[in-house]
């Protein structure tokens, strides 16, 4: 059975770091396609940044520059490190593990493509 468990959110104010991590079981995440999302109220489920086993990833234009995707193998541990943040990345964002391998595109895949989940971690940026 796998499990993703994210922690590391948190609230600060604009042009903070925070620093997500998600611990999983039941699962390699060097082995997964894995990915952040990101959901606020009213709002549908983004993609964020995705890594495959190769370590190919793929970030939102909105993140770029901002956002950086890792993970600690020993640990079994997803990472994003999350750098000037702003109000609009107010959001809970979650963890996210497709079996597989690959992530099999260059382009972020949709929430249904991902079979497992975390039970997420706010964030709350104010201004």
């Amino acid at each position: 059975q796998v499990q993703l468990v994210e922690s590391g959110g948190g609230s600060v104010q604009a042009g903070g770091s925070l620093s997500l991590s998600c611990a999983a079981s039941g699962a390699t995440v060097s082995r997964y396609c894995m990915a952040w999302f990101r959901q606020s109220p009213g709002k549908e489920r983004e993609g964020v940044v995705q890594i495959d086993s190769r370590g190919w990833t793929a970030y939102a234009d909105s993140v770029k520059g901002r956002f950086t995707i890792s993970r600690d193998n020993a640990k079994n541990t997803l990472f994003l490190q999350i750098n000037s943040l702003k109000p609009e990345d107010t959001a809970m964002y979650y963890c996210a593990a497709a079996g597989g391998g690959g992530c099999y595109t260059t382009s972020l895949r949709p929430p249904a493509s991902y079979g497992y989940w975390g039970q997420g971690t706010q964030v709350t940026v104010s201004s």
